[in-house]
């Protein structure tokens, strides 16, 4: 009988596919306790906690275990292809001016609220924002811009890329969750109040209306059963992609690296761009959109985007087990930071609604479009009316497209407001 902690990834894999069946079962149910409980605790944070509980009790051993390394080179790409290969760019830019300026929005408060954030307390508390190496706060906050800019895909990517030190991740999932469901849960509350907030920001929604139309057309048109084949051929456009992905990647950095003295510099954070894994990141990013301009982009109607879902909440589980629980309450002034950062998120998104006189649903899905992804924006376009779901899904998965390079930016701008 082998002895704890487990190290075989057979047995490690089949217990996180157990956390996740576990979640997903308990929060469909939809009386209760279970109920109850996942109104007060978001599922994916549970997705985090139990493969986190694993290994802080000792059961599993995640410093032996290859299935995050298997996880975040492997499945990521596939789901960023999958997750990319339905965007409609055409679509986007027919829901009119107003949503594209609302989404952005959201993303301009993402990348300057964490670097503003950092200042703020900085001069409260400077040891909250400090560090130095894979401690760096800032390295960590990246990872939170990444998942409020992209989601779970693009949180991975500024992980890897920044190399936060794993074992304080938690911290960081602790305010990426906890600061992102209190911000949803407000919007989900302004929509019974839409009429009245649409009139105070002297709004005309007439154009939501037309979009309910011409949105449950679409979506009526792609639905189809899925079938062994689409699946195989989802399963070609995913790996092979991921295949060329990792080509480029691996030559592109090297390229990078042999020509240019400041990437070669580990000192500094443009040194992350002779990384093979960000170059992966978006090849993979790049193969799916080029895909959208062809006819595979139908097969988000065989569910594309749902195999996408599942590789991620796979990495979710993988990324969970290397949280140390003992230690996400050690910083709790980084709290403070996602307080001041979704405020300001929140307030830009406000401002310039109020200016454009956009209507609540595009400030409500856009910055969800940012902030929760492809996991909350489909659900709080829903509660508008449920033939807006798939404006969620889209605006989410252009999300995926700019959530790197809005990441990516917004964490060179915290790593100069850390040493202000």
């Amino acid at each position: 009988m082998n002895q704890l902690p487990l190290t075989d990834d057979t047995v490690i894999f089949g217990l996180l596919a157990l956390c996740l069946g576990f979640v997903f079962y308990t929060s469909s149910i939809k009386t209760g306790f279970w109920k109850k409980f996942y109104a007060i605790v978001p599922a994916v944070l549970m997705c985090y906690l139990l493969p986190a509980v694993l290994t802080s009790t000792g059961l599993v051993s995640e410093k032996e275990s290859n299935l995050y390394y298997v996880a975040s080179r492997y499945l990521l790409p596939a789901a960023l292809i999958l997750m990319t290969l339905s965007i409609d760019l055409k679509a986007i830019i027919n829901l009119g001016s107003k949503a594209l300026i609302m989404f952005f929005t959201g993303t301009l408060g993402i990348i300057i609220g964490g670097p503003i954030a950092i200042l703020i307390i900085s001069i409260f508390s400077p040891e909250t924002v400090g560090g130095a190496g894979p401690d760096a706060v800032w390295r960590g906050l990246s990872t939170i811009a990444g998942s409020w800019i992209g989601g779970g895909a693009n949180q991975a990517a500024m992980l890897e890329i920044f190399q936060y030190n794993p074992e304080k991740f938690g911290n960081m999932v602790l305010v990426d969750v906890f600061m992102a469901n209190v911000w949803m849960a407000l919007l989900l509350l302004g929509i019974g109040r839409s009429n009245k907030i649409d009139r105070w920001l002297k709004a005309d929604n007439s154009s939501i209306e037309a979009l309910k139309v011409k949105v449950s057309e679409y979506t009526a048109r792609i639905a189809r059963v899925t079938s062994l084949h689409d699946l195989v051929m989802l399963l070609f456009f995913a790996f092979a992609g991921v295949g060329i992905a990792h080509f480029v990647g691996e030559h592109f950095s090297q390229f990078l690296q042999d020509n240019f003295e400041v990437i070669r510099n580990k000192q500094k954070a443009l040194s992350s761009l002779g990384s093979k894994f960000l170059w992966m990141v978006v090849t993979a990013t790049a193969i799916g959109i080029g895909l959208s301009f062809t006819k595979a982009k139908n097969y988000e109607g065989a569910g594309a985007s749902k195999i996408g879902g599942v590789f991620i909440y796979v990495l979710v589980a993988t990324i969970g087990m290397k949280i140390d629980l003992s230690k996400v309450f050690e910083n709790p002034g980084l709290l403070a930071i996602g307080f001041i950062w979704i405020a300001i998120h929140a307030g830009l998104l406000i401002l310039v609604a109020k200016l454009i006189k956009a209507p609540y649903f595009f400030l409500a899905v856009g910055s969800q479009a940012n902030v929760g992804g492809a996991a909350s924006a489909p659900v709080v376009a829903a509660e508008f009316h449920p033939s807006l779901t798939s404006v969620g899904v889209l605006l989410a998965v252009f999300g995926y497209v700019v959530g790197t390079a809005g990441a990516y930016i917004s964490a060179l701008l915290m790593e100069v407001a850390s040493h202000v």
